[in-house]
């Protein structure tokens, strides 16, 4: 009788387990399938691949709103995703380095979100999806009287919003 219990139990856990719909279908159909958690940065629809694989920002030269190559090439992938994802808008925000008057770099953060702007808009992004924002030197990334802090801080930036879009 013992030997029938201790089948019976056996029996019961194989059973359970070939139920597991995790390990049939759940992780390994995604690590064979390669697909993402909805919203992870692996995920090609979400802000976070936006943001780490595309890239959210772009940077720019001292008292300049001129694109470089450099962020022309992410701003090409951005109005492709942007195109892809109709779902999404976007603010653009303008930012400059702590050189300067406050007036002057409200005025050279919107002359960079607008560049940026018009480069989506050329791309194919429907204006009614972009706005822009300046907030000059108020808004610093890194903070030191120094080069290296002051060339992240001369940036535009591309933060997405849900919203309905036009295509």
């Amino acid at each position: 009788m013992k030997h029938v219990t201790m089948a019976a139990m056996l029996i019961g856990a194989l059973a359970l387990a070939a139920c597991d719909k995790n390990s049939r279908f759940g992780d390994d159909a995604a690590a064979a399938g390669g697909a993402f958690a909805a919203g992870s940065a692996s995920d090609p629809t979400s802000p976070a691949y936006f943001q780490q694989t595309i890239g959210d920002r772009v940077l720019f030269a001292v008292d300049q709103s001129t694109l470089s190559p450099e962020a022309q090439n992410i701003l090409t992938k951005q109005a492709a995703w942007l195109g892809e994802n109709p779902e999404y808008t976007a603010l653009i925000e303008g930012h400059a380095d702590e050189q300067g008057t406050r007036e002057y770099n409200l005025a050279l953060g919107a002359r960079r979100a607008s560049a940026v702007q018009s480069f989506l808009i050329d791309r194919g992004v429907a204006p009614n999806r972009l706005k822009t924002i300046s907030y000059g030197k108020e808004r610093p990334l890194a903070i030191c009287s120094d080069e290296s802090c002051y060339a992240q801080n001369r940036r535009a930036v591309t933060v997405l919003t849900a919203g309905v879009g036009s295509s």
